[in-house]
Order: structure tokens, then C-alpha cells, then sequence
């Protein structure tokens, strides 16, 4: 297994590291086949268009987990991986565990298991400023799942990461050093620029077309990434990016759950807006020539826009098919999230795909997405069911990719030197 490393040091979110850029990717792909799509067109045939699910992107940094799997015999020739080995990637956020275990399928992978349960871990941290006894234990009976998943697969590298509840958290590094001990898996406490690149890294893809600034987001349990990306080209450049400590879970908890009547829960939505408004104000001043130029572009991953996504396509239940790489005016996402915004926590859960789980939380995720819109005011937004998991397994496959290639040119540079 990987040493676990230090806890993020910087916690100062959202500050501007000079006028750096770096590619999120450095190979080429096959970019989605998308539909011509008219700007402002809502539903079509009862519902959005959609862009092709297509897989497929690559970065570094790959990380050893030391799974107990033993390796089959063998390599595929396209990309120097041995047939049948899996990897996994793990990420333990504010709200949720999320584990996805993938084999490579050429430059792309194919899902063999996952796993997703809400494990809350970040509740009533924004108050204590640390992780309660609850949360940390539905966070381990998670984990412990996980454990068993990664060693029943034939995992040859796995990466577990660890976000923002863990990054705040005073008792964070405590936790991750008992998550080793009781479950053997090493948490990553990644910093949120990191968290940002991976959540880029693992659903550019489904970028609409277009010659346009765009900008993705990501809005989690504790936290909130934005991303700038150069405009053109076939590998996304990021230009600039902020995260401000505002997510579902942290911003719920900060403004509190007073949503007895109508008049108080519209009150707490404006509040909860006035919160993130002024955290985005640096990151809205730096972009504001951007966000003013045409055919600009957004693309949000995050249980919000795929919950809200699902409401647009009045969908009985969650469909990721339907949902992932779905195009949806930005004006109906805005319209949903004020009919939610004045509805009661009862009304909310009886609707399809929110439910009790959701029903708390929902409201501070679209007060996040109507901010996000204010400071990059795109016609359209495009939804991602995919984010940090996938740029994960995709670092992983493509570091071994450059490893087989690195040790390949070797063994010929030392084949052709005379003895």
C-alpha cells in the first residue's frame, strides 16, 4: 500500500495560485458525437438533447494500493496492460463513499463493480470543526464494504482519496490513520486543486462543441470546485479555478434548517445564495471578460445537477443513461431550483429522485448551481454523472500506459547497444 501523506496544509480555498495553467490531459481522444442544438432549445420528443456517453482522457500520477490481487499472465497489445486486471478508484467525500472498479477496454475502461453509499461524514462539522463518532463510523462500515470489494476483484492499482470533510476536519488525519488500521485502505487527503483536476479530468468529455470559454464545477458535500478552461482544442488547458468550503452539507449546516413557512424557507434560500454569491465574487471578477464572450460553455458534475436534471426529464426514478451527457437550458435549472427552494422538506422528498436522503440537502445545491450561473451565464448546461472516480481510473491506466511505454523504449535502447 501507498504511505499515506501529509493532510493539505493550505487551507485558504479559493485563492488565486498566479497565472498558472496546466493541461488535464496529454493524448488525443475521440471527442463525443454531438447533435446540432439551437441555442435556448428546451425539450425535444419530451426530452433534451443528449451527448454521446463516450469515455475517454488520460493524466499521471497512478498510486500503488497494493490490492493482494495476483496477476494474470499476459499484456494486451493496444495498451500494455495485462488482460483482466482491474483498477479502482475510491473517493470518500463530505456526503457520500463512492468506490468504481474498471478494466481497461483500449483507451477507455469498462465498470466491473461500484459501490455508493451516503455516509454523512462531514454532518455537524461546519459547528464542531471535526468529525462526530457517527459520522466517522457509517464512514468506516462504507469502507470496510469497500475493502472487501478491492480484494475479491483482481485490482492491480487502486487510488483512495479523501476531500474537503477530511481536509477541515482538526481530527481528519486521525480518522484516515484508523481507516488504515481497520480496513487497510490508505486515504489521500488531496488538496481541492487536485480534487478540481480530477473532477475535470474525469468528465471533459462530455464538453458541448464549441469554440467558447468553458468552465466546470463540481459541487460537492463540503466544498465547491470551478474550473476555467481555455477555449479550442482537443485537450483542455485550465486557465484558472477556485474552491470556496460551500457545499450541500457545509452550507446547510452554516445557515441552519429553519423551513417552517414559506416566507422563512425563501429567506434561508436568499441567505444561502448572499453565502456562496460573495465566496465566487474573486473567481467572478477574475473571469468576467470570459463569461461576457459568446458561446460560452458549463458543464456541472454533482448529485445537484443530476437530481435537477432528472426533475427537467420528469423521470419516475434516476436513469444515468438519461441523465449523463444531457444538455438542459439553463433557465429550467434555474426554474426548478425556485419551485424547491419554497417547498417544504415533506413536498421534496415525495418527489421522484430526491427522496428523504436528499430532501435536506438539495435546496443548498441549487442556491450553489443559481450562483454558478450568475457568474458564467450559459445558455445551456451540460450534466455529468461522473467526476473524480473516473479522472482517477484514468490517471491510473494511463500512468501504466506510459510505464509499459517507458520500459519498452529501454529494453530496445539496450537491445540495440553493442556488447
Amino acid at each position: 500500500m501507498a504511505d499515506m501523506p501529509p493532510p493539505d496544509a493550505n487551507r485558504s480555498a479559493g485563492r488565486k495560485r498566479g497565472n498558472r495553467s496546466g493541461k488535464v490531459a496529454d493524448f488525443r481522444y475521440k471527442r463525443p458525437l454531438q447533435r446540432n442544438e439551437a441555442k435556448g432549445n428546451g425539450k425535444t420528443n419530451g426530452r433534451s438533447h443528449r451527448a454521446s456517453n463516450t469515455n475517454s482522457t488520460k493524466t499521471s500520477c497512478a498510486q500503488s494500493q497494493g490490492a493482494g490481487a495476483s496477476a494474470p499472465r499476459g499484456k494486451s497489445a493496444a495498451t500494455g496492460q495485462r488482460p483482466g486486471q482491474a483498477y479502482a478508484a475510491l473517493d470518500l467525500g463530505t456526503n457520500n463513499c463512492r468506490l468504481l472498479i474498471a478494466r481497461p477496454s483500449g483507451r477507455d475502461f469498462t465498470v466491473i463493480d461500484a459501490f455508493s453509499r451516503v455516509v454523512k461524514l462531514g454532518e455537524d462539522l461546519a459547528k464542531t470543526g471535526r468529525l462526530s463518532d457517527e459520522a466517522m463510523d457509517r464512514a468506516l462500515g462504507a469502507l470496510s464494504i469497500c475493502a472487501d470489494k478491492l480484494k475479491r476483484r483482481n485490482v492491480r492499482l487502486a487510488r483512495s482519496v479523501a476531500t474537503e470533510a477530511c481536509r477541515r476536519a482538526a481530527n481528519g488525519p486521525a480518522f484516515i490513520e484508523r481507516v488504515r488500521q481497520e480496513t487497510g485502505i490508505v486515504l489521500d487527503i488531496i488538496s481541492a486543486e487536485e480534487e478540481a483536476r480530477l473532477a475535470v479530468l474525469g468528465c471533459h468529455i462530455l464538453l458541448e462543441q464549441g469554440e467558447g470559454s468553458a468552465v466546470i464545477f463540481d459541487i460537492g458535500g463540503g466544498s465547491t470546485e470551478l474550473v476555467l478552461l481555455e477555449p479550442g482544442g482537443r485537450v483542455p488547458r485550465i486557465l484558472d479555478w477556485q474552491s470556496v468550503p460551500w457545499g450541500v452539507v457545509s452550507l446547510t449546516d452554516t445557515v441552519g434548517r429553519g423551513e417552517d413557512t414559506r416566507e422563512a424557507r425563501l429567506a434561508r434560500y436568499a441567505k444561502m445564495r448572499e453565502i456562496v454569491s460573495g465566496s465566487f465574487a474573486p473567481f467572478a471578477e477574475r473571469i468576467a471578460g470570459a463569461a461576457d464572450a459568446e458561446d460560452i460553455r458549463l458543464l456541472g458534475t454533482s448529485g445537484t445537477v443530476t437530481t435537477l436534471a432528472s426533475l427537467h426529464l420528469e423521470l419516475p426514478h434516476y436513469d444515468r443513461k438519461a441523465v449523463d451527457g444531457l444538455i438542459v437550458p439553463s433557465d429550467s435549472m434555474r426554474d426548478i431550483s425556485g419551485r424547491l427552494s419554497g417547498m417544504s422538506p415533506a413536498e421534496r422528498s415525495e418527489l421522484p429522485c430526491i427522496g428523504h436522503d436528499r430532501a435536506d440537502l438539495v435546496v443548498a445545491g441549487c442556491a450553489i448551481l443559481e450562483s454558478i450561473l450568475d457568474l458564467w451565464p450559459a445558455e445551456r448546461l451540460g450534466v455529468a454523472d461522473r467526476g473524480i472516480r473516473e479522472g482517477i481510473l484514468r490517471s491510473l491506466m494511463a500512468a501504466e500506459r506510459q510505464s509499459e511505454r517507458a520500459l519498452k523504449a529501454l529494453n530496445e535502447m539496450r537491445a540495440g547497444k553493442p556488447d
